[in-house]
Order: structure tokens, then C-alpha cells, then sequence
């Protein structure tokens, strides 16, 4: 029941997609043990509906059938409804996609429509979007809704069999873990095999449309080129496919040319048209792409996109806590794309002759339209780039130090048009996870690029983490309104520890070490399954589901499982820690039939296997921090992603673990070289160290 102020049950929510539905005439439900207790008290199915702020379908949904009172009545007369923001709520999002793949034999999406029995929330029909009216072979949602509640009030029986059979076949997705078996690069030279099949040769990316960045995809391929780099016929290929990849989806239409910041996505192979959702996770995970390929390349629009994701970063996704807000709508005065395009007319109506030749040259607005947001909408420009400077320069008569200057200038004009446009709204939930992820990103373009202010953008976020979503040792999901809310899931935790580690290569501070060790001792005993290896997505301690998923795949993130191993596997070489050494390899065996039959979904854990296979170097630096930092720095600039190097300064005495206490700090600095449990003899000079750096390459 609606109350007084006509809001439903969402209007108390800290998730903003969630209130974005308060005043639905739908008497919507969060996931809650009332929701629940109502639907078995009264024999009624649940009607559940995951989606997130940014998502434009779900708002098309909303506002054809969540808005219309028939259709709310039809919903509050035969169902319970309950919404879930799938960002809070990532463990029943996971279940739900699963079950409606298994139901349909399709992927899901968002948003995602389940059905689920009164009793025990088991899913037995689901699909995603369904329109007002029956078109492209999908069924008007009314009507569904009609025909779904007559068959679950006769036909109960049945309807519980095959949601039984589902909820068996979620189960069944853990295959034992492969024992008696000797790890081997088999995944690794499978994987190089499946990218040179699948990329696209002429737009970058790999497979068709719709295209997303993949990030662990093109890490893996810069990864393989460098670890062929000393062979007599380095993987040429692999660079290239990475390199052609961050150039086209740079200079398309998954990146903002005017504001900076990625999509999420785009509908086509060649990166024109995007969704324009922008995710915090997109941006931290390709900040950290581009910084690592411009250290590889030294190509200056790596470095240039990279610190431009980062400058938006922090200025539209900051919060004034210092953490990072988790979206922008794709949507802007309720019409997708509307604050990004552009009719070419008001272009050049706003600027003078010679700035709009350069810029109409540079961004396509001399060629076709190529968006339009719906039935109604004209036509308009998306910009991407669509000729080079010296290009534009000569076509327009002049050089290209005045095409840039005149680019610029009309860059800064349209930039303060659009910000005169209604601007799409901002989900400014702090989710751990994703935090975590640009946490990295940061320390990763600060370590590469010499950038510390970028260090301490990281350094703030890390704070308003370990301040408000950790309580009473454990680490929490979710914050909004300063409330933080919901047991953190194995992505907060791994992600989080992943992020310290690329830190401290950044600047070394012994609590944060501890912090990490602290948050994957927690992964092993609440997260681990001791009988299978690997670790479940939910803590052993978390609200009971239909089933506790385990997933090694890579999805729109780093697979928890990847990370994890990949962690325990550092922390275990640094400090001689058995048992996360063990763990790691017990997650890699867990995970092998997936790795050998599908090894590109597993990107993130065949970064772990690498390392397995080939220890990383570790160089710890001691000494006087002057002596000391050069060191790091002159290192830094090299791309090594097997070797991380961490300067510890000789007043971080009696701090430290015993592995690196044990390791004396001189005068005059000194290093140690470490590749899985042995260390060199400390060597004295930066010189002493390339050398010892180049026999081991």
C-alpha cells in the first residue's frame, strides 16, 4: 500500500535507483524479510525487478508500464514486487541472470523481470525488458502478467518441478576442482589462439556487436607481447591488437571527446554509437588499461586519454568525502544521449568559420548524422574522431599547431554549451568494489606517470573506505547519505586488496600491508569452499539464497576469484605465507576445466596462472627514503607487469613483517631482487640492480 505522500516502500532506500521508484503507483518491495513473509502469507508470486540508476531500459520500462496504473494494479493485485538495485545487490543479481539463462537459454540483462514462487524465491519464468504493447516478437507486459498468475494459481505443481530443476542446474555449475594434475600454459597459448580468431582487424575490440572494452582482454594481449618481448620473434600481433583497440575505442564514440570519461558500451562494431551510461568500474578499470599501454608504447594518446579519465574521474564522479559515486544516467531530461549530441547547425551557428572547419573535420559533423534517440528525436552527431589533426589542418589551409589551437577554442565553447543542458543524474552511491577499482586505477597512472596528486585522490578514497564501510572488522557494500549498509561480497574484499597492493608500489605505508593481509585472511575463512578450492561470492555468513554462487568468469569486472588468486599469490611470495600460497593454487585448480575450455572468459585468472607459473619479481628497496625513491621512480617508467617494486623506507622500521624487517636498510640504500621464494643478497647501487633486472629477463 502507497502511503499518505503516495510513496511506496522505497522511498526509505539509500540505493537512488531504488527511489527512483518510490512514487510508482506500484506498491514495490525491497528485498527484505517483510517482502518475503507478505508473498507466503498470501500465496502470491513474487514479481522481482533488478536493475540500476544508469540503465536507460529500465527507465523505458518504468515509464511505459511502472508509471501506468492499470498496469500497477494488475502488479499490486497478483503479485508481491520487489526491486532490486543490482549494483547493491550484485549476489541476487548473479543468482537471477543465471536462473533466467537456464529458464531461457539466453542471456539476460537489465532490466531483468524474474518470477519467482511465494515459498522459497525460486525462479520459474523470466525475461528482461517486456513492452506496454505486444512488438519484436515480446509480449505486452499486462498480458504476461495475466497469463503468469492464472498458471501459477493452477498449475502450482508443475511450475515448483521445473523451478526445482533450475536451482539444481545453478548448483551443478561448480564442477569438482581438477586434482592429481600439473599446472601448464596450455590455457595461456588457447587464449592468444581465441583473440587472434575473434579480434576485429579493422575497429579493434574482439567479436561482433554490441562491443564492450573487455579491459582484462586487452591486458592479456599486451601481457603475451611482453612476455615474448626477448624471443628472437617477439608476439608483434598481440601489441598490435591491444594498441589498435585503446586507439579506436579512444578515438570513437565510447569516449567522450567533449568531456572526457567511457560508455559503457557500444552498439555497433566500430565504436560509433554508445549506451551513454557512464560506470565508475568502465573508467577506473580503462584509467588503468591506458596507463599501463602508454608505459608499454610511450604512445602520448595512451597518456593523454588516461590522465583525461582521471581528471573526470574526479570531477564528475568524486564525491566530497573523497570517494568515487558509482554512475551518470544514460538518459538526460528523460531522452538517452541528449546532454552528448549535437545538431551540426547550432555547431556552427556557435562558432567562428575557421573553428568550425577544424572541428566539423575532426569530429564527423561534416559527414551524415548518425544517433537519434527515439521515435520523434532528429537526427544528430555523436563526435568521434574521423580524421587525423594534420589531416584536418590541411583541409582547412593552415598547420597543425593553428588547427589545434582552433580545435581547442571550440572545444571550450561547445564544453560550456552543454553544461547549460540538462545534465544526467548522478548515482551517488559508494560502492566498495568499484571504489576499489579506481583506487587502483589512480595508483597505477600515479606510479606510471609520475602524477602523486593522483596518489592522493587514491589515498582519500582509501580512507573514507577503512573510516565508513569498515565496522567491526568486516568491510561492508554499500554506503549513500553517509549510511553504510550490506555484508561486502568477495569482489569488495579481493578488489580492495588488490588496489593496497598496486599502492604500495606507489608509496609503501606498512598499516596498508597489514589492511591487505587483514581483508584476505577474512577472504580464506568466510569466503573459501575448503572442499573445492576457490571462494564463493557471499561470506559464509551471509542472508541464505537459492544458491551461493562461485563464479571464476570474468564479467563486466575482474572475476573475484581471478583477483584473489592473483593477491594471495603476491602476499604469499612476499611474506613466505604458505597457506595464501596454497589457497591461490587450490583457486587455479578449482577453476582449471573453465580455464581449458574458456580460457578468454578467464582473463583475470590466467593473470594468476602466469604468475604461478612464473613467479613475479619483487624488488624491495630499503634505505633513506632520498636514496631510495629515485630507484622506484627510474623503474617505474619501465613496463614490467610481473614485477613489483616496493620502496620501504628505513624509518618503516619495526612496522614491518618479518620477511621485510628481516631485510636491512643501509645507509646508502639497497635492493633485493625476489622471484617466488628467493631473494638476492642485497645489491647496493641502482646500476647493481638493472643488471641483475637484465640476466633475469
Amino acid at each position: 500500500m502507497l502511503n499518505a505522500s503516495g510513496s511506496n516502500r522505497l522511498a526509505t532506500q539509500t540505493s537512488p535507483y531504488l527511489r527512483q521508484h518510490a512514487r510508482n503507483p506500484v506498491e514495490w518491495y525491497p528485498w527484505d524479510a517483510p517482502a518475503l513473509e507478505l508473498a507466503r502469507r498470501e500465496h502470491r508470486p513474487i514479481l522481482l525487478s533488478i536493475g540500476y540508476a544508469a540503465c536507460h531500459w529500465c527507465h523505458v520500462m518504468a515509464h511505459e508500464s511502472f508509471e501506468d496504473a492499470t498496469t500497477a494494479a494488475l502488479m499490486n493485485a497478483r503479485f508481491v514486487n520487489i526491486k532490486v538495485d543490482r549494483e547493491e545487490r550484485p549476489d541476487l543479481d548473479r543468482l537471477y541472470q543465471l536462473a533466467h539463462q537456464a529458464l531461457t537459454g539466453r542471456g539476460g540483462g537489465w532490466p531483468l523481470t524474474m518470477f519467482l514462487m511465494h515459498d522459497d524465491q525460486r525462479p520459474f519464468f523470466g525475461g528482461t525488458y517486456f513492452p506496454p504493447a505486444a512488438r519484436h516478437g515480446l509480449p505486452a507486459l499486462r498480458e504476461l502478467l495475466t497469463h503468469v498468475a492464472d498458471y501459477y494459481r493452477d498449475h502450482e505443481a508443475q511450475l515448483r518441478a521445473s523451478a526445482g530443476a533450475v536451482v539444481r542446474a545453478l548448483q551443478e555449475l561448480q564442477p569438482p576442482p581438477a586434482s592429481g594434475l600439473r599446472l601448464d600454459a596450455a590455457p595461456l597459448r588457447k587464449c592468444r589462439t581465441t583473440l587472434r580468431q575473434s579480434f576485429d582487424a579493422e575497429s579493434g575490440g574482439f567479436g561482433a556487436a554490441p562491443k564492450f572494452p573487455h579491459v582484462p582482454l586487452i591486458l592479456r594481449a599486451l601481457h603475451d607481447w611482453h612476455a615474448s618481448a626477448a624471443d628472437p620473434e617477439p608476439d608483434l600481433q598481440a601489441l598490435y591488437m591491444a594498441s589498435l583497440t585503446l586507439t579506436r575505442m579512444a578515438e570513437g564514440g565510447l569516449y567522450d571527446q567533449l568531456g572526457g570519461g567511457f560508455f559503457r558500451y557500444s552498439v555497433d562494431r566500430e565504436w560509433r554509437i554508445p549506451h551513454f551510461e557512464k560506470m565508475l568500474y568502465d573508467n577506473a578499470l580503462l584509467l588503468g588499461a591506458y596507463a599501463e599501454a602508454a608505459c608499454a608504447t610511450g604512445e602520448a594518446l595512451f597518456r593523454s586519454i588516461a590522465e583525461a579519465t582521471a581528471a573526470w574521474l574526479l570531477a564528475e564522479l568524486r564525491a566530497p568525502q573523497a570517494a568515487f559515486c558509482s554512475s551518470l544516467d544514460a538518459d538526460a531530461a528523460g531522452v538517452e544521449g541528449s546532454c552528448y549530441v549535437w545538431d551540426a547547425a547550432a555547431v556552427r551557428a556557435a562558432l567562428s568559420e575557421a573553428e568550425y572547419a577544424v572541428f566539423a573535420a575532426r569530429y564527423g559533423l561534416d559527414g551524415a548524422a548518425d544517433f537519434e534517440a527515439g521515435a520523434g528525436h532528429p537526427r544528430a552527431h555523436h563526435l568521434r574522431v574521423t580524421a587525423s589533426l594534420e589531416s584536418c589542418a590541411s583541409r582547412c589551409g593552415g598547420n597543425p599547431a593553428t588547427a589545434a589551437t582552433l580545435l581547442e577554442a571550440a572545444r571550450a565553447k561547445l564544453r560550456t554549451l552543454r553544461a547549460a543542458r540538462p545534465q544526467p543524474e548522478r548515482d551517488g552511491k559508494i560502492l566498495t568494489s568499484w571504489n576499489a577499482l579506481a583506487i587502483r586505477g589512480l595508483a597505477t597512472a600515479a606510479r606510471v606517470f609520475e602524477r602523486p596528486d593522483l596518489a592522493q585522490a587514491a589515498t582519500g578514497a582509501l580512507q573514507f573506505l577503512s573510516t565508513h564501510h569498515w565496522h567491526d572488522g568486516r568491510l561492508l557494500a554499500t554506503s549513500a547519505g553517509g549510511s553504510a549498509r550490506l555484508n561486502a561480497y568477495l569482489d569488495d574484499y579481493v578488489f580492495l586488496a588488490d588496489a593496497l597492493l598496486e599502492l604500495a608500489s606507489v608509496r609503501f605505508d606498512a598499516a596498508e600491508l597489514a589492511f591487505a593481509c587483514r581483508l584476505m585472511d577474512i577472504v580464506l575463512d568466510r569466503f573459501g569452499d575448503a572442499q573445492r578450492g576457490g571462494f564463493y561470492f557471499t561470506s559464509i555468513d551471509h542472508e541464505h539464497l537459492i544458491s551461493r554462487p562461485k563464479s571464476f568468469g570474468d564479467e563486466a569486472v575482474p572475476a573475484g576469484n581471478g583477483v584473489a588468486a592473483r593477491v594471495l599469490q603476491r602476499l604469499g611470495f612476499l611474506l613466505g605465507n604458505g597457506r595464501y600460497l596454497d589457497a591461490a593454487e587450490a583457486t587455479l585448480r578449482a577453476a582449471w576445466p573453465a580455464l581449458q575450455e574458456y580460457p578468454s572468459g578467464h582473463a583475470s585468472l590466467l593473470e594468476a596462472l602466469e604468475e604461478a607459473l612464473h613467479p613475479p619479481e619483487i624488488v624491495i628497496l630499503r634505505g633513506p627514503a632520498a636514496r631510495i625513491e629515485p630507484w622506484r621512480r627510474q623503474l617505474a617508467t619501465v613496463y614490467a607487469p610481473r614485477r613489483w617494486v616496493l620502496a620501504i623506507p628505513a624509518h618503516a622500521e619495526g612496522l614491518l613483517p618479518a620477511a621485510l624487517e628481516s631485510k636491512p636498510a643501509p645507509a646508502g640504500g639497497a635492493a633485493y631482487l625476489c622471484r617466488g621464494s628467493q631473494c638476492s643478497p642485497p645489491l647496493a647501487d641502482f646500476e647493481a640492480l638493472a643488471a641483475a633486472l637484465a640476466r633475469r629477463s
